[in-house]
């Protein structure tokens, strides 16, 4: 005989479910506070902010391709050749304007083609985009010879990752703005509506008159754009290009994703989703460096953290 749960526990259960990730995001923070008393200090939460930065703008993208039921694993390619291509144009002299927009329009470029090969020929987006960010990956190593890019770096260059307004850094204010862009995007807007529609079910969608090659293609290439933004800022943070520089943002992007999917939207990317999994991840590491924890173990958790995000949404979706 099945016994009915009591209203409040049901409640409580759905609570916990749809808002667990942000509770267990404040229990971190609360256990790094008591660890390492520095940790919840102002100049450390801006710090986090600033490190988190790369990580939210490429994990959008993420999202938006994630959104419609794809994946692009060729982000981290693609955000080191955008920083290369960036440094290379700047050391080079030219106009700072010139130095970010010539990589982001070619990785709108490169990422349709992306998203073209895929619905064109109905391939596996893991295939393409591996095979994409295999071919970015030599490219990247063929301009730089393998060597960090750093001499000569004008400081106009470094001005987006290094300068800070109002005791904030700039590349807080940039990531923050693009969350609320594409939150607006996603949410309100009918090519948000699509890629959901999409990822829900495409053939559906498909019979509703819905462009689903076009979208997804869009999707692709506004995932190339961020990813590139991305490897952009980290060199100007930086102050040097390194040709294997985005490669470290690929696995905790797509953390952030799988988190964000257990929060807000159950089982569904969403923005600020994103946003909350890429600020644990931040908290994460900048609370075990802090701790002294070696960088090899914090690898270790953000693989646990993708398979954990990925038993919850489907032990979420099950009892749904």
């Amino acid at each position: 005989m099945n016994r009915k749960l009591p209203e409040y526990t049901v409640s409580l259960r759905n609570l916990f479910r749809v808002y667990g990730t942000l509770f267990a995001g404040v229990l971190i923070i609360l256990c790094f506070s008591i660890l390492s008393p520095d940790f919840a200090s102002v100049d450390n939460m801006i710090n986090i902010s600033r490190q988190i930065s790369f990580l939210v703008i490429i994990a959008l993208g993420a999202t938006l391709v994630m959104a419609v039921g794809e994946f692009d694993l060729s982000i981290g390619a693609m955000a080191s050749l955008g920083g290369v291509i960036a440094a290379k144009l700047a050391v080079s002299g030219q106009p700072i304007w010139l130095c970010i927009l010539i990589p982001l329009v070619s990785s709108l470029v490169i990422g349709y083609i992306n998203g073209w090969v895929v619905t064109k020929f109905r391939v596996l987006s893991f295939i393409t985009t591996l095979a994409m960010g295999t071919i970015l990956g030599g490219i990247t190593f063929w301009l730089t010879d393998g060597a960090t890019i750093f001499e000569n770096i004008p400081e106009s260059f470094r001005y987006l990752g290094q300068e800070m307004w109002f005791t904030i850094p700039i590349l807080s204010f940039i990531m923050l703005f693009l969350t609320f862009v594409f939150w607006y995007i996603m949410s309100h807007t009918p090519f948000g509506r699509r890629l959901y529609a999409i990822g829900g079910n495409e053939s559906a969608s498909r019979n509703a008159g819905v462009s689903v090659a076009i979208n997804k293609n869009m999707a692709f290439a506004l995932c190339a754009m961020l990813a590139t933004l991305a490897g952009i800022l980290m060199a100007s943070r930086l102050g040097s290009a390194q040709p294997t520089s985005g490669d470290g943002l690929f696995l905790p992007a797509y953390a952030a994703v799988f988190l964000g999917m257990t929060s807000f939207k159950e089982g569904v990317p969403n923005i600020w989703g994103t946003f909350v999994g890429a600020a644990i991840i931040g908290i994460l590491a900048n609370g075990l460096t802090m701790l002294e924890v070696p960088s090899f173990l914090q690898d270790v958790v953000t693989g646990c953290i993708v398979i954990a995000a990925v038993i919850l949404q489907k032990t979420g979706r099950d009892s749904s």
